[in-house]
């Protein structure tokens, strides 16, 4: 036949003869499928033929030669070896082994897309530490016990204090009766009667006061209310309102401490200071104060000085904010400070040069009581 005549100039790259051989077996592969593809000639519109018994191949050698007119070219980068069954193609690299099939591909398709998704929650996650979500401080109800005392019998509620938007290592408590919260809403709504015109507080009841349905609803509604009484800024910073959650336990800390009664103490000093931290504005007061001096006091006494140290190191830098305010109790707390910080070896020397500048302006006498002797003199009211 003509196909014979096909000049087909094959250029391989590579002297060796695995490249020649697969070469030429590809050149004849490609001459055997050309064979076994009859040509058809273009038919016009009419009824189809009956087809012949016996198909021959038309010799079109001059067509056929102007379609493979060109230049086959194989080198060793581009080699290809293809199975007769079609089952699969293996590719050749350049240096001799196999790239990835079309399902490592894939595979590889799917790990950057992990890798992109990973990246994008990862600045998802970035982004979300710079938005600031507002603290507010809730209360929560977690137990209610009932007591029969030889006098009465009540319900004790324990109500935390906590702070959302953050997480909170130290939540404070009181311990309450529903007299006392009853107390408390008649001294607000006689301080402030417009702010508190229109607070709802659970009524007094004569019977079924101990029973489950009415504990539970009354733990429910002293939640809303101390959560609205804190939202309004004016009677949360009253004495009224701060006084109702530590006073007493200042009280009660201060008679331990003077009794020597520290491990009793210490517990009660350390809720009062996170109640403080939770309610009270930043700034030093009296009441903040005298509970740092107990906090001191009460851990130098039980030999846990770092906690000693740090309390009056608070001290110092509130007491330093408030310049002249309360500059006869910087003195006691810059004492206890300087040995502290001795005693657990961390540098003293800026209390030290404080210390020396009031002496020099003259707030600084040799009759200045210490922290424990504050805590005995002072009156809480």
């Amino acid at each position: 036949m003509g196909l014979c005549n096909i000049g087909v100039e094959v250029r391989v790259a590579g002297n060796s003869k695995r490249s020649h051989y697969a070469s030429i077996q590809m050149a004849s592969k490609l001459l055997q499928r050309l064979r076994s593809t009859p040509l058809k000639e273009e038919r016009g519109p009419g009824p189809p033929d009956e087809p012949p018994e016996s198909a021959e191949l038309v010799d079109d050698t001059e067509g056929l030669s102007l379609r493979l007119s060109g230049t086959l070219s194989l080198s060793e980068d581009s080699l290809a070896s293809q199975e007769s069954d079609g089952m699969g193609t293996s590719y050749l690299g350049s240096d001799g082994h196999g790239v990835l099939p079309l399902t490592e591909s894939k595979s590889q398709d799917e790990n950057s897309s992990y890798t992109l998704l990973t990246k994008q929650l990862r600045e998802m996650w970035e982004r979300s530490q710079n938005v600031r979500i507002p603290i507010r401080l809730t209360f929560e109800v977690t137990d209610a016990n009932i007591v029969q005392d030889a006098h009465a019998k009540y319900v004790l509620y324990t109500i935390y204090l906590l702070q959302t938007g953050q997480y909170d290592p130290s939540p404070a408590y009181i311990s309450c009766r529903y007299s006392d919260l009853y107390h408390l809403k008649r001294r607000l709504l006689a301080l402030f009667p417009s702010e508190m015109r229109g607070v709802s507080f659970p009524c007094k009841r004569v019977r079924k006061n101990f029973t489950p349905e009415t504990i539970a609803k009354r733990s429910r509604a002293f939640e809303q209310f101390l959560c609205h009484v804190a939202s309004l800024p004016a009677l949360r910073a009253s004495s009224a309102f701060l006084n109702f959650f530590y006073l007493r336990d200042i009280q009660k800390a201060q008679a331990l401490t003077c009794a020597g009664l520290y491990k009793l103490a210490l517990p009660i000093w350390t809720n009062s200071w996170r109640l403080q931290e939770k309610l009270c504005p930043s700034g030093p007061s009296t009441h903040r104060l005298l509970v740092l001096a107990g906090l001191v006091v009460c851990h130098q006494e039980l030999d846990t000085l770092e906690e000693a140290q740090a309390f009056s190191e608070r001290a110092v830098a509130l007491l330093q904010d408030a310049q002249d305010k309360h500059i006869s109790l910087l003195v006691p707390f810059l004492n206890a400070h300087i040995q502290l910080s001795w005693r657990v070896g961390i540098d003293k020397r800026e209390s030290e040069a404080l210390l020396q500048r009031l002496q020099e302006t003259g707030h600084y006498n040799h009759n200045v009581p210490s922290l424990k002797e504050f805590l005995v003199k002072e009156t809480i009211s």
